[in-house]
């Protein structure tokens, strides 16, 4: 009872510690982080708003499509382009160092794995240290890799990472599963003639709610030649991604399950790096959801076919507007004959490039015919985590703002079309999001006239 008596002295002199200058009034808690508004560089201000989702001019097979219907879409802030090689390459080296680190410290190898919290205990499992230089050069560094399969050896008997070893691991909360209410169920004893509620097991550990995902991250470069049997793709297929001509060019060959790994990666890269400054974090990174990607693609223009507005695929000097499949396969005309460079077309009206061609884009909604009719019109979304186990019908995702080798109608801002999570394709890549966080300091919100690349 003293030990009790104690405690709680102890509580009520840190609380009032902690508002010792509040006289007494409400002043809410102090020292909080610091939150102002920070400039992300290539990411634009998507002011709220609402707008006739499905509404265009076309629709080219005449089939049954979903009426358009009005939404309402909250702020959010979105890549001005869509993710380069280069950007994904960042990630990409950042798994291939952690691998390494963790290779190293497991042979023994000291300073790249961190095994005691600050008060002296164990961590398990242990934290990657990533201030410590890893000697690329040292031969027993070199050679600690190789034994632990870092490294393979390629036809021209050189020693080159191994891909297969790429593997992100992140985990993530499952909300949805965590809103759902605990309605307890009633079961009758026979022998006693009573009832009794039991409820259920799955939502009263949290620990069920943690999702952990394990993610190869390296791009799949064959796609160019999986995608085009019969077409000379070969060139691309070592040189598309790995070629520094290519930075700039849109990364491609990356499934659903990479794009949302990246944003993950992203997350944690900027809001630790904040953390580290005691800046407020901001809002994770995602992919956009199906209504945030035609509502930012539409660029506020109203019931147009296309993000520059219009019915029209060419300006009036007759040069076309984006890159895709002009003229029944004169795939030139445009500009180019597959990918190009991002930002090559004027942007939109929200300063935002290549929301139509060049490469379709993944949203963050799993493809349904019906998603008009039974989404809510505030911030729709439809969301199904498909597991390996699932049907393929069950692992449609949404594409949308079709591609270098599509025609004009798939371009087209309302026009949907999907592919399956866990496949790459040679014209598909994405761009991320991040909801927008609260009233910015003076409103000064980051648009495209103070986002620079």
């Amino acid at each position: 009872m003293k030990k009790f008596f104690f405690m709680l002295a102890a509580s009520v002199a840190l609380l009032c510690s902690c508002n010792s200058s509040n006289n007494g009034e409400l002043v809410g808690v102090t020292d909080r982080p610091i939150f102002e508004d920070i400039d992300l560089k290539g990411m634009v201000f998507i002011n709220q708003g609402n707008f006739t989702m499905g509404a265009g001019t076309q629709n080219v097979t005449y089939g049954t499509v979903p009426a358009p219907r009005k939404m309402q879409v909250s702020s959010f802030f979105m890549d001005e382009t869509e993710i380069t090689n280069n950007e994904y390459r960042q990630f990409v080296y950042w798994v291939s160092d952690s691998i390494a680190r963790k290779i190293l410290g497991e042979a023994g190898q000291e300073g790249f794995l961190i095994e005691e919290d600050q008060y002296g205990e164990p961590l398990d499992p242990p934290i990657l240290n990533k201030k410590t230089k890893i000697d690329w050069k040292d031969q027993e560094t070199r050679q600690a890799l190789i034994d632990g399969g870092y490294y393979l050896t390629d036809i021209n008997h050189r020693m080159v990472i191994d891909a297969s070893k790429l593997n992100y691991e992140y985990y993530w909360v499952d909300y949805r599963e965590a809103a759902k209410k605990e309605v307890a169920t009633t079961v009758k004893d026979e022998h006693k003639g009573t009832s009794f509620a039991v409820r259920p097991k799955g939502l009263n550990n949290r620990n069920s709610l943690i999702k952990k995902e394990v993610i190869n991250v390296y791009p799949d470069t064959l796609c160019w030649v999986h995608d085009y049997v019969y077409s000379m793709n070969d060139d691309y297929t070592h040189s598309y991604f790995s070629s520094p001509a290519y930075d700039n060019y849109p990364v491609v060959g990356v499934s659903w399950l990479q794009a949302k790994a990246f944003c993950v990666w992203r997350s944690n890269l900027l809001n630790q790096y904040l953390e580290s400054i005691n800046y407020t974090q901001l809002n994770d990174f995602r992919l956009p959801t199906e209504a945030e990607w035609e509502y930012a693609a539409r660029g506020g223009i109203a019931g147009q076919a296309y993000p520059w507005g219009g019915p029209y695929v060419r300006n009036p000097n007759g040069c076309f507007l984006a890159n895709y499949e002009p003229l029944k396969g004169a795939y030139d005309d445009d500009g180019g004959v597959k990918t190009l460079m991002v930002g090559h077309y004027a942007p939109n009206d929200y300063g935002l490039y290549d929301m139509a061609g060049n490469v379709s884009e993944w949203c963050l909604d799993a493809f349904n015919p019906s998603t008009y009719n039974i989404a809510n019109a505030v911030t729709p979304t439809y969301i199904y985590d498909a597991q390996e186990t699932d049907p393929l019908a069950m692992k449609c995702k949404v594409v949308r703002g079709g591609s270098w080798k599509d025609q004009k109608y798939f371009i087209q801002v309302q026009t949907r079309t999907f592919e399956f999570q866990d496949t790459a394709k040679s014209y598909i890549g994405f761009r991320c999001v991040q909801p927008y966080l609260g009233r910015v300091k003076g409103d000064n919100l980051r648009t495209a006239s103070n986002v620079t690349r």
